[in-house]
């Protein structure tokens, strides 16, 4: 009986300590967290659906869209103005919100995303940081469903080398977390199609409108300018399919 007593308290004890280590991660997450500024989380509200994503459509109908996983504890909202860019070159924009702002968590909601718009026809699928690695993931598992991908400040947390998709990565010249001595290691990982766009002057924060990023440099370029040769080398990418 005392034997089953301090197996009890053992496990009680257990079981509490992972509870506190839950809220507490919990915590981390929301006092880390990156918030967009005002007038992206103003845009970003304008294009909210019921799924909880951020949805920008072109004016006119479009049959190739690109779903966009945010960085590692960003607002998503914080991407906002880059996505509606992007929606006035013709391509549908989606940006998928993740549990705790970590797309570890939220690997496959790309696919809520493609079978909700089914008139599109060709799928990029890319992200930010860690959303870049975390986009490449499910490509490399749903390779049949996409016609491409784009890193922002990224680069994928396995090897794709062999993968027939056309992919570009992009980066900035002082990104303070994926270095460029990182983004070009990282291309023995991406096929040897993969385009190489560096964004002279930029970091790793301008991707999106939200404060500076521990750790990042300090970007010589406008955040509008960033976005801008992002958006372009997007447009690209997409061209490619035409």
């Amino acid at each position: 009986m005392k034997i089953r007593r301090i197996v009890r308290y053992v496990i009680v004890g257990l079981v509490a300590v992972l509870v506190l280590a839950a809220i507490g991660f919990v915590a981390w997450t929301r006092l880390a967290r990156y918030p967009a500024f005002p007038e992206a989380a103003a845009l970003a509200e304008t294009a909210q659906t019921p799924q909880g994503w951020y949805v920008f459509d072109p004016e006119e109908p479009a049959d190739t869209g690109l779903i966009f996983y945010p960085g590692g504890l960003v607002d998503p909202a914080a991407y906002a103005p880059l996505m509606s860019e992007l929606s006035k070159q013709g391509i549908m924009s989606v940006i998928v919100p993740m549990p705790l702002d970590l797309a570890i968590f939220g690997v496959n909601k790309a696919n809520d995303v493609i079978a909700a718009r089914p008139e599109i026809k060709h799928w990029i699928i890319g992200g930010h940081s860690l959303g870049g690695s975390m986009a490449a993931q499910y490509a490399k598992d749903n390779a049949a469903k996409l016609a491409g991908i784009a890193f922002m400040g990224s680069y994928p947390a396995g090897d794709m080398s062999q993968s027939a998709l056309p992919v570009v990565t992009i980066h900035g010249s002082l990104d303070g977390l994926a270095t460029p001595t990182k983004i070009n290691d990282s291309l023995k990982q991406l096929p040897s199609t993969t385009r190489n766009v560096l964004i002279e002057g930029g970091n790793h924060a301008q991707y999106g409108n939200y404060g500076p990023q521990a750790g990042d440099g300090v970007a010589t370029i406008s955040r509008e300018e960033q976005q801008q040769q992002t958006m372009q080398a997007i447009v690209e990418l997409v061209d490619q399919l035409k």
